[in-house]
């Protein structure tokens, strides 16, 4: 065995391993606590705290190889994870992914006095390529509908595209609407966002006639299989259970194949259109935020890129220079 360093016995040398083990320790209980917390308190969605939860556990099993005391983690030390994450080959967004649960588990332990700084905030994210989000066209969205079925489940299909193409909603949002959230008289939909934020959306009437359609000649068949267990949800599958937003994905997949569209479009391309057609139509940018949830101005303003180049093409294309 070697002897200790001069000036340093070996029982300080074990103390100090000890004491960065109960650190860590101590750093696990607080992520605990932490992940406890957006799920109980900020209401956060189940998916966003499991993401967290894989993040942060990631993050801690570095700390533990890197013999970092993670409750007092500097600045150079972060960058010398985010390297790390790069070096593994980590895509851009899946880094900034980590590095905002991380960013979000030091504010919380700053502001309940466990940690004295915050070094996450200091750290700046990897700069992201501009891309601009998929969209369809409308003719797309007719073609989708168009390759629905005329039994149970191509009706309720069909209202499904519908319903997304006119509400701007989340696949999650769609997979948790209930029969009730659906207000004819009033022509619009409640839905329930992150957080389980509720907002009210004005839905037009050919939607709304998709809706009644199901309800009439499609989702009673539907639920009849699941009558031992009834739910009050909008979309069933054939067993007559809720469909959850991988099921409604799945069933968007299998709609674009069918319509020979780009395999890429998924239901957040319909969501992606609807704020594009809302702002080309002439809908303010504040009315765009509160219809598609969006907690930031920012979040919504890239749809503004999208109807500038819109607008640009129509330019060239209208006017009387424009193909010179």
């Amino acid at each position: 065995m070697g002897e200790a360093p001069e000036g340093e016995s070996l029982g300080s040398v074990l103390s100090a391993s000890e004491l960065r083990g109960a650190a860590q320790d101590e750093f696990d209980l607080r992520v605990s606590e932490f992940l406890s917390y957006e799920g109980e308190v900020r209401n956060l969605s189940p998916n966003t705290v499991r993401a967290y939860a894989t993040d942060l556990s990631e993050f801690s099993d570095w700390a533990r190889r890197a013999g970092v005391n993670p409750l007092v983690v500097e600045h150079r030390e972060l960058r010398g994870w985010l390297g790390g994450l790069s070096r593994a080959g980590y895509a851009t967004t899946t880094i900034n992914r980590h590095l905002s649960a991380v960013r979000a588990l030091y504010k919380w332990l700053l502001r309940r006095g466990y940690a004295n700084e915050d070094a996450a905030a200091a750290v700046s994210s990897p700069h992201l390529p501009k891309r601009l989000p998929k969209t369809m066209t409308d003719a797309d969205v007719r073609l989708l509908i168009s390759c629905c079925g005329l039994d149970e489940v191509g009706v309720r299909d069909a209202c499904m595209v519908e319903l997304l193409y006119a509400t701007g909603a989340r696949v999650s949002e769609a997979s948790g609407l209930d029969v009730a959230d659906v207000d004819f008289a009033q022509g619009q939909v409640r839905l329930f966002g992150k957080g389980s934020k509720e907002r009210i959306v004005p839905v037009y009437e050919r939607a709304l006639a998709a809706t009644r359609a199901y309800l009439e000649e499609g989702r009673p068949s539907l639920a009849r299989a699941g009558a031992s267990c009834p739910s009050a949800a909008l979309f069933l599958s054939r067993r007559g259970r809720r469909m959850s937003a991988d099921s409604l994905r799945a069933r968007f997949s299998r709609l674009v194949a069918a319509a020979g569209l780009d395999p890429s479009l998924t239901p957040h391309a319909v969501r992606h259109t609807y704020a594009t057609e809302l702002l080309a139509g002439g809908a303010d940018l504040r009315s765009v935020q509160e219809l598609l949830g969006h907690e930031s101005l920012s979040t919504t303003q890239i749809y503004t890129h999208l109807t500038s180049d819109r607008f640009r093409e129509a330019a060239v294309m209208a006017h009387p220079r424009g193909m010179a």
